[in-house]
């Protein structure tokens, strides 16, 4: 049995064969991401787990930008943790914790549509990745525009949950909705559902923190 193979299957349920890499991978992404909605700081370790399975996985399946997203996100979730443990006197919480507020409409404008241009930038890069490396990546990028929306605008969401920002959520059910068609798409039913359910968690992230931070206005 290899565990970084997703060809190795750890069970079969209703027909379904799921990897070790789509299960354990999965399974630390939904509870980084509902503790993240709570506002846990261990939120961050269980991410650098899921990070580093998905990244196997992806590379496998060849989704190539969210491979490279995965790498990021081994890098954010570090800063996270730290970011978040470790604010500055006017920025903590009663826990002595990262305190949640709002993103100015300025700063989200900009990266927005930052984010938008480097989206269509990276997909034209990754419809090309299979005749610029054909060593490395032997098939064509599947959905290269939309996996590189999903990478893109992850890494805006991510930028703003270091930084603890209320918006991050809106940003995270727009990248959800598009993953959980992709995946599906793409056969990985277990990652598509988790997606779904993560849209559901954006929402209620975003009810949560949103609260919070208008109380501290108050």
């Amino acid at each position: 049995m290899n565990f970084f193979n997703h060809q190795s299957i750890f069970f079969t349920l209703w027909g379904y064969n799921m990897s070790y890499l789509e299960f354990f991978g999965t399974l630390a992404g939904a509870l980084a991401v509902w503790l993240s909605a709570k506002g846990k700081i261990i939120s961050w370790p269980l991410g650098l787990i899921n990070v580093t399975l998905f990244f196997f996985l992806f590379y496998q399946i060849q989704l190539y930008p969210d491979m490279f997203l995965q790498v990021f996100f081994f890098v954010t979730n570090i800063i996270g943790w730290w970011r978040w443990s470790h604010p500055h006197k006017s920025e903590e919480d009663q826990k002595k914790e990262l305190r949640v507020s709002f993103t100015s409409k300025k700063l989200l404008t900009f990266i927005c549509l930052a984010g938008f241009i480097i989206t269509f930038l990276f997909g034209l890069f990754a419809s090309k990745l299979h005749l610029v490396i054909p060593k490395l990546f032997q098939q064509p990028s599947a959905f290269p525009y939309l996996d590189s929306f999903v990478t893109i605008m992850s890494i805006v969401a991510t930028y703003l949950m270091v930084q603890k920002k209320v918006e991050c959520w809106l940003i995270w059910l727009a990248v959800d909705i598009v993953a959980t068609a992709l995946y599906f798409s793409k056969g990985i039913y277990f990652v598509g559902a988790e997606y779904f359910v993560f849209c559901i968690i954006a929402a209620f992230g975003f009810i949560r923190w949103r609260k919070e931070a208008l109380s501290y206005a108050i």
